[in-house]
């Protein structure tokens, strides 16, 4: 937790000012008790009614001061603490951003996404906590036994016996509930993770009326949660009693011992009041630190949760001393791969083997193959999402581990497989490809990617919304969308994963006639599983089992690739394939 707290160093004399005002509120309280025992044994017992007036209103300042500073003290926490939380968020964000597809594989999204909300949270709470009774509750304690002692020192052997019990019973209660707390973060993740799954997926929970197992899901998970939080609740819910039993107990004591002090004229009767108040103040900042007890663990877990993500090394980063200059700059958008392997973390089996291809310029090169043969994982590597294990990928003759990142992915058009939109207007998502595109461009890039009759059929045409993740759009209008959003960007180098599927075989015949002209000049890679999508190709990669099974045009492949032959035989009757 206390690397996190670094993260405070812009709000040092906020928590400076925060420190300062608890110490004064803490002074005033511990000089209450000693004004009320003067009222008592100089103005009650002697009946000097003006001595009562003058302390009397000395004490309401006091009471006042400790009030303002109270105020300033809470206001100045929850700013420092606020403040504290928005930039933790945001470099935990900020952090994520530069993560590889590996690392959202390991961490998984639902415990990110806890680990941005709910942990963060938990530190920010007990930061604000922690400023104000991490220094009020030492401060009252140490304060509150120089001044009892400076009362009644042999009376303060009552507090010698009670105090180590106290301590004992918090120590031993919060020891039991600690370990819970860490538990409680993981089986939060679980909960958010179902609920997640059951929002996003709702419509193939309902097509397959699998309703009532996602309940049953959800209710498992809630229910963890729930006993979770109901057994480290009913352990810390032992100590208040435990408490005040014990705070009662020692309230009897000092009464008791105390009349016989007073009897023995040892003390006076304000003087036992005063320590009676002492002895409380003591023994409440000990019930300070309970909650200490209570709120610091849970934070330590969110805390080592959140360091976890801040100290994890994104895989794929610049290479150091990498150039931005003209050198690094790639000649043209020639995509080239030699003798590419790639395995995903904790597999037996490399996804690719042995990959050597080259995609020019002005030629479209399909990738098509079985289902897991590594189509979409070959994609994957030329934006870098994921770097080979071996081998070399490179553009225009630089390989992309030797460009930018930002550099490398201004060069690409990418349609991923699952089409993706934002909150926001049909204009807005086309732009997010290129943020300073003109109208025209939006509009042409609409054009080419058959999106502009059914966005002129919307409302509110352009400026239509979409709602979150374009749910009101059917797939192939998504589809649609997501590729107006490449084209509009004009880059080196398209890559479609798979970006037809959901297109009849009409718009998808147009789409492609549309995007030959288009990407005349640029290196354009299909992934495919229809055989109609890719028969035009210059150039068609056959995969299987992570290995290039074949390559050439549609006419050749049938003539010379057994595995081809069998996928074109699967979709296409014998009078379309002669």
């Amino acid at each position: 937790m206390l690397q996190l707290f670094r993260e405070l160093k812009p709000y040092r004399l906020t928590v400076a000012a925060v420190l300062l005002m608890v110490l004064l509120q803490s002074l005033s309280e511990l000089y209450l008790p000693t004004l009320m025992s003067d009222i008592i044994d100089k103005g009650v017992v002697e009946q000097d009614i003006p001595y009562i007036w003058k302390i009397g209103g000395f004490m309401l300042l006091v009471t006042l001061v400790g009030a303002v500073v109270s105020v300033l003290a809470s206001y100045f926490s929850a700013k420092a603490a606020s403040g504290f939380g928005r930039l933790v968020r945001g470099k935990v964000f900020a952090h994520v951003e530069r993560f590889s597809l590996q690392e959202f594989d390991g961490l998984g999204t639902a415990s990110l996404i806890t680990r941005t909300t709910n942990d963060i949270n938990q530190v920010q709470q007990v930061l604000v906590m922690m400023m104000r009774m991490m220094v009020m509750a030492p401060m009252m304690c140490i304060g509150g036994l120089i001044m009892a002692v400076s009362k009644d020192a042999t009376l303060s052997l009552v507090l010698v016996a009670v105090l180590p019990i106290l301590a004992g019973a918090i120590w031993l209660i919060a020891g039991r509930g600690i370990p819970y707390f860490r538990v409680m973060q993981k089986k939060l993740d679980r909960l958010n993770l179902v609920l997640r799954e059951s929002l996003t997926g709702i419509r193939v929970i309902r097509a397959f009326n699998r309703i009532d197992r996602e309940k049953a899901r959800f209710d498992d998970a809630n229910r963890d949660v729930t006993e979770t939080a109901v057994k480290v609740n009913q352990i810390m819910a032992f100590m208040w009693p435990v408490m005040m039993l014990l705070i009662n107990f020692a309230s009897i004591a000092i009464i008791w011992f105390g009349g016989i002090r007073i009897n023995g004229n040892h003390m006076q009767v304000g003087d036992l009041m005063a320590f009676l108040q002492y002895a409380m103040q003591i023994m409440f900042s000990l019930m300070m630190v309970s909650m200490m007890f209570v709120m610091v663990p849970r934070a330590s877990a969110s805390a080592v949760r959140i360091n976890e993500v801040l100290n994890t090394a994104p895989t794929i980063e610049d290479r150091p001393g990498v150039s931005r200059g003209a050198d690094s700059n790639p000649a043209d958008g020639t995509v080239e791969f030699e003798n590419v392997t790639f395995r995903y973390v904790g597999a037996e089996q490399p996804a690719l083997s042995g990959i050597s291809f080259r995609a020019k310029p002005g030629e479209v090169t399909a990738i098509i193959g079985g289902t897991g043969s590594g189509k979409s994982t070959l994609l994957s590597l030329i934006p870098r999402f994921y770097d080979p294990e071996a081998g070399s990928v490179r553009i225009g003759g630089v390989d992309v581990r030797d460009l930018p990142q930002e550099r490398l992915r201004s060069l690409i058009g990418l349609v991923p497989q699952k089409a993706v939109l934002f909150t926001g207007t049909v204009r807005d998502n086309i732009r997010y490809g290129k943020e300073d595109a003109t109208d025209e461009e939006v509009l042409h890039a609409a054009e080419v990617a058959q999106a502009a009759e059914f966005i002129s059929g919307m409302p509110e045409g352009y400026d239509s919304v979409l709602a979150q993740g374009g749910m009101n759009l059917s797939g192939g209008q998504k589809q649609r969308l997501s590729i107006a959003r490449a084209v509009v960007r004009r880059p080196a180098v398209y890559l479609f994963d798979d970006s037809f599927s959901a297109l009849d075989f009409k718009t998808d015949a147009k789409l492609r006639a549309a995007l030959r002209q288009e990407t005349s000049d640029a290196t354009v890679l299909i992934v495919a599983q229809r055989v109609a999508t890719v028969m035009d190709a210059d150039q068609i990669l056959v995969l299987d089992d992570g290995k290039i099974a074949g390559r050439g045009t549609h006419r050749e492949l049938l003539q010379t690739n057994a595995v081809y032959r069998e996928i074109v035989a699967s979709q296409l009757s014998e009078e379309e394939i002669a």
